[in-house]
């Protein structure tokens, strides 16, 4: 077991350049198997989630090489594997092969997905889609069977804009026969660069990063080069821990319009930045004014930034609200952000802060991703020693996190135990 060690209360200065989305990248690497050819995707982040996707790539006898930040794809000799219980639960995202397996065979076989335990994450709206373009679903225990004789547009509504079932749709469509809709789709940015790489391979979708998205299906993808986007949630994560701790640290290599809805409560509340074209600068200062925070799907206040942005709020001055619109169980660092020193209630879906408070290093535990950056960045504040076990939820979204805070003064390690 790895745990993570931090000796809080240092000033952060310097550098820290932002990695290729871990949203887009779970996405992208299924959507690989659709090629008739060869495909490379670029700024690939280094990241748990990304090895457990090449993992299953293996299993299904897909070529997978690596070359610096590239990963190169090639399914040509690749079969229809049933995906088991044992890769398909090292993380959420492996329910993407579904649809791509859906869409390349007409037949996809694996078990209910991974990932953490942020609350239900129901993949009704991903069945259906399938449903809606010709495919039958059987449930076996914990097994799906998704089958097709045939795949053929539809329009499809769905009942939530949901980001991964918008992506599972569009991976099932881009061969089915036809024209396929999809209204109430996720406008988020990582659906943008999921559709380009498939539009790179030559599929045609009209419509995405809009609530209605149009896919004419296509019978051959060929080879293509892409590139991942910047994380936009690493991006904030680094935003605010600058908040919190630094002194000109600039976060580089984003897209500032990504994460508007931070950016804009981060000046509300009074955080010191400059915003430039692809970067951010930011200093601390000793205490920010309170404010009301609503998570939303995009372009709304990301969910997955609401647990980081949290600590930001231990900080602030007078009573601050956060209400979690998205995942019923994305509460579960209060506890232990109460432990550091934070005054914080929980009542339903609502967490009321009391701030400023004095954070104070403890031994604590990562529930998750989000709430593993969030006591990362409570620890960087906090007087004293902080050690956070469960680390491996952490790693699991963030490219050396441990290299880069350690470049730009920070005293964190990690160890095993």
């Amino acid at each position: 077991m790895k745990i993570m060690e931090i000796c809080g209360a240092q000033e952060l200065s310097g550098t820290i350049r932002i990695s290729g989305a871990k949203n887009a990248t779970v996405a992208l690497i299924p959507a690989a198997i659709l090629t008739d050819e060869e495909a490379t995707i670029c700024n690939i982040p280094e990241i748990t989630d990304t090895e457990a996707l090449c993992d299953i790539l293996r299993l299904l006898e897909v070529k997978v090489s690596r070359a610096s930040e590239s990963v190169i794809i090639n399914p040509k000799s690749m079969k229809n594997i049933d995906i088991t219980e044992e890769y398909s639960n090292k993380l959420r995202a492996s329910y993407y092969f579904m649809g791509a397996l859906l869409g390349k065979y007409k037949k996809a076989v694996m078990y209910f997905p991974g990932g953490c335990s942020i609350g239900a994450r129901p993949i009704d709206q991903h069945l259906k889609g399938f449903e809606a373009l010709g495919a039958t679903i059987t449930v076996e225990d914990n097994k799906y069977v998704v089958e097709a004789k045939e795949l053929k547009g539809a329009n499809i509504y769905l009942d939530i804009a949901s980001v991964g079932a918008t992506i599972n749709i569009m991976l099932a469509a881009v061969k089915a026969k036809g024209v396929t809709i999809i209204d109430n789709a996720a406008k988020e940015p990582e659906i943008v660069n999921v559709a380009t790489f498939l539009n790179n391979m030559g599929a045609k979708i009209v419509g995405a990063g809009t609530s209605t998205i149009k896919i004419t299906g296509v019978e051959y993808l060929h080879k293509c080069f892409h590139e991942v986007i910047p994380d936009r949630i690493e991006a904030g994560t680094y935003i605010i821990i600058g908040a919190l701790c630094g002194n000109k640290l600039k976060v580089d290599n984003l897209i500032p319009e990504h994460i508007e809805a931070l950016l804009s409560k981060l000046e509300e509340i009074g955080v010191e930045m400059e915003i430039g074209p692809d970067y951010v600068i930011v200093s601390k200062k000793d205490t920010y004014k309170a404010t009301t925070v609503k998570t939303g799907v995009f372009p709304g206040f990301a969910t997955d930034l609401q647990q980081v942005f949290s600590v930001l709020l231990t900080q602030s001055k007078g009573k601050s609200k956060v209400t979690e619109t998205i995942f019923e169980n994305r509460f579960m660092h209060i506890p232990f952000l109460n432990k550091l020193g934070a005054n914080i209630r929980v009542s339903g879906q609502t967490a009321t802060f009391l701030g400023p408070t004095k954070l104070k290093g403890a031994n604590v535990a990562a529930t998750d991703l989000r709430a593993g950056a969030a006591l990362v960045a409570a620890g960087l504040k906090a007087e004293g020693k902080t050690v956070i076990t469960n680390v491996e939820h952490i790693l699991r979204g963030y490219e050396q996190i441990v290299e880069k805070l350690g470049d730009v003064g920070a005293k964190i390690v990690i160890k095993e135990i």
